[in-house]
């Protein structure tokens, strides 16, 4: 197979995996509803949010927009960096990861631009519904982003002369499948920097004929 071909795969696998997940999620599940699924450490925690990976947005409207049209402009330049990459045979694990990191952005794109038209809303005593006939909860690029994964792994409280001895979780972020993505592709190729651009380097100095 080539490179090109694993590249799309991988970017449609995740897709999958992501989008499948999301919308089970959001059509069983009430809103801030916990089912856990490693005892008290890993739990599917059912939250939206309005933009950035693991919770985190921009206020208002404005902010909505020029966030989702952000990842949009991001998402095309990988796409041709990516493809610049495969061009000149960069290294396979830096073509890899940055389709992973494709894939994750892709997948919360969808999100902000498709699910405020596509479901109607979340509540914490009803779960939404798919193509409601009363139309969705939001118009183009104004959809919530769609989060499960919640690993509380520490809990305890801080000495009391520190925060007043306030309680802290640890890891308290709530994330998806797409956020994991480009989470464990960045910190790939943060440790392997040296060996992918090297590669990039070199066969940027001889591209193929």
């Amino acid at each position: 197979m080539s490179i090109t071909r694993k590249s799309i795969l991988i970017i449609l696998l995740i897709l999958l995996a992501d989008q499948t997940l999301k919308i089970l999620v959001k059509t069983n599940m009430t809103l801030y509803q916990q089912i856990p699924i490693l005892g008290n450490w890993g739990i599917l925690h059912f939250v939206e949010n309005n933009g950035m990976a693991f919770g985190l947005s921009l206020p208002g409207s404005f902010g909505k927009i020029l966030l989702t049209s952000f990842r949009i402009c991001a998402v095309v330049a990988i796409g041709f960096y990516l493809r610049h990459l495969i061009l000149f045979k960069a290294h396979i694990g830096l073509i890899i990861t940055l389709s992973m990191v494709m894939a994750g952005a892709l997948g919360n794109i969808i999100d902000s631009v498709f699910y405020g038209m596509i479901f109607n809303s979340s509540s914490p005593v009803e779960a939404a519904t798919m193509f409601p006939e009363g139309g969705g909860y939001a118009p183009l690029l104004h959809g919530k982003v769609v989060d499960m994964f919640y690993f509380p792994i520490i809990k305890g409280n801080y000495p009391s002369w520190f925060r007043g001895g306030s309680g802290f979780i640890f890891f308290r972020p709530v994330f998806n499948i797409a956020d994991s993505s480009i989470s464990v592709a960045v910190a790939i190729i943060l440790f392997n920097q040296k060996r992918f651009f090297m590669h990039v380097s070199d066969s940027e100095e001889a591209p193929p004929k």
